[in-house]
């Protein structure tokens, strides 16, 4: 059965932080139907902070602390919540905080009437803000039950491999060596973030799976298996453990799974919801987070970002991105599907630096004509790499087996094997994995726009890393 382990450490953390995010997370609940307006308020300072950088533990779980002595990355100011005094004030102005952002200095409150924001501008300590919701009340309608409890068993045929209908799409990257060396994903800590992951905690292909936890940030304390099964399937990709039937690239890691989409549209808060999954993943100490939300365009704001602005430094969530590469997480991130639409290129925040992103292919190795392109407004290759991601097989949430299309699904299959690789080589930095993914990859001499780097050859990576670590020896 499913383990569930870390919850004592998060409600440690968060008992010690006060009753600021629980104000964030269950703000909202006062709030009457009809419109609602969320603004995105970007602070001058987080206030004055009870923290110090010299006791983390009061703010980081130890595996977050952990994480950061293993990889050579420092504690400083901005892992600082926002101060409760500031919080306070805004509650004070009349509206209900959502989220907040302590590495980008930003708080999204929510109100029922718009003027409120020339209200928030005279706030002294507020440098601007900017609408990021327009719509109906989010929370509206939108109930959680425990539902069915029973298990599901895939019906799909056993094949004589052990990887079962996947074994093609991991050998491709040489995962099958790299697993029969012994690196199974073992030790290391995967946050995926999507839009649900319905029935994972019934399907039988995910029984084995060692779960950290899950959490819910679209919709606090609702279950995050009740809705929308796209979660699944990028999880399925990695986690799955079913010989015979399918077995993912990293079925012995540990997992955080965590909501951050509204699936019911498209609007900018969902990058701010993403940002505090990103935080969050960060503070309870996940090693790698992969992800197969990519945005670039909003249902109610015409021609939000435009192709300058991929540039790693523009978009919200792709600033959030980089910083996680900052705080040393190795984030994997879908390339988008806009290859055969106008906007054709990555999406939001596959263009941020240091992390790794992933475009599709076919099992003849052309790229997937859906799969989108690079570089980067300021010239960078982009994807880094690709795998498979045309008709790649995946658990949906019946249990059985599909072969579907997307990005979604190449980037979860690199991510599990790079968590392998972590767990052979934990003392390399997440860049420094990052480039030994790449200097191995098929195309590595000539990298383009379509493909990055190639196709990653996992086992090689780790003999090459194992033959740098017996010559620095």
């Amino acid at each position: 059965m499913i383990s569930s382990i870390n919850r004592d450490i998060c409600k440690s953390i968060y008992r010690r932080i006060g009753i600021m995010t629980v104000c964030f997370m269950l703000g909202v609940a006062y709030l009457s139907a009809d419109k609602s307006f969320c603004f995105r308020i970007y602070l001058k300072d987080k206030g004055k902070s009870q923290f110090r950088e010299s006791s983390p533990e009061a703010f980081l779980s130890p595996e977050s602390i952990e994480r950061r002595m293993l990889r050579e990355v420092f504690v400083d100011e901005t892992d600082f919540p926002v101060s409760q005094a500031y919080m306070d004030e805004l509650i004070a102005a009349g509206v209900s905080p959502v989220v907040q952002s302590k590495w980008m200095k930003t708080v999204v409150v929510e109100a029922r009437d718009s003027a409120v924001a020339d209200v928030l501008k005279t706030l002294p300590f507020v440098d601007s803000l900017t609408c990021v919701w327009n719509g109906g009340d989010r929370q509206e309608g939108l109930l959680c039950n425990d539902g069915d409890t029973s298990r599901l068993l895939s019906e799909d045929e056993p094949l004589e491999s052990p990887y079962g209908h996947a074994e093609a799409q991991i050998a491709m990257l040489n995962g099958v060596r790299l697993h029969a060396a012994g690196y199974r994903g073992k030790g290391v800590r995967i946050a995926v973030i999507d839009a649900g992951f319905k029935n994972v905690d019934r399907i039988e292909a995910f029984a084995s799976m060692t779960l950290l936890g899950t959490r819910n940030i679209t919709f606090p304390g609702r279950c995050v298996f009740r809705e929308d099964d796209h979660g699944t399937k990028v999880l399925s990709c990695i986690a799955a453990n079913m010989p015979g039937v399918m077995i993912g690239t990293a079925p012995d890691a540990s997992f955080l799974l965590i909501k951050s989409e509204d699936t019911r549209g498209e609007s900018p808060i969902e990058e701010d919801l993403w940002a505090a999954a990103v935080e969050y993943a960060d503070s309870v100490g996940v090693d790698v987070i992969s992800s197969s939300l990519g945005y670039f365009r909003y249902d109610s704001i015409a021609d939000y970002y435009n192709r300058n602005d991929l540039d790693g430094q523009t978009a919200f969530i792709s600033r959030m991105a980089g910083m996680a590469a900052k705080k040393g997480i190795l984030v994997v991130s879908s390339a988008g599907n806009e290859g055969n639409s106008e906007w054709e290129k990555i999406t939001f925040p596959s263009d941020a630096p240091d992390i790794l992103t992933v475009g599709s292919i076919t099992f003849d190795k052309e790229k997937s004509a859906f799969s989108s392109t690079g570089m980067t407004a300021d010239y960078r290759i982009k994807p880094d790499v690709v795998a498979v991601g045309t008709k790649v097989c995946a658990t949906g949430s019946a249990g059985q087996i599909q072969f579907i299309d997307g990005t979604s699904f190449s980037a979860p299959t690199v991510a599990g094997l790079a968590a392998c690789l972590w767990q052979a080589f934990p003392l390399l930095k997440n860049t420094e994995l990052i480039e030994l993914i790449k200097e191995t990859s098929s195309r590595h001499q000539q990298p383009d726009v379509q493909q990055g780097y190639g196709i990653p050859d996992m086992f090689n990576a780790y003999k090459k890393a194992n033959n740098d670590a017996l010559r620095n020896f």
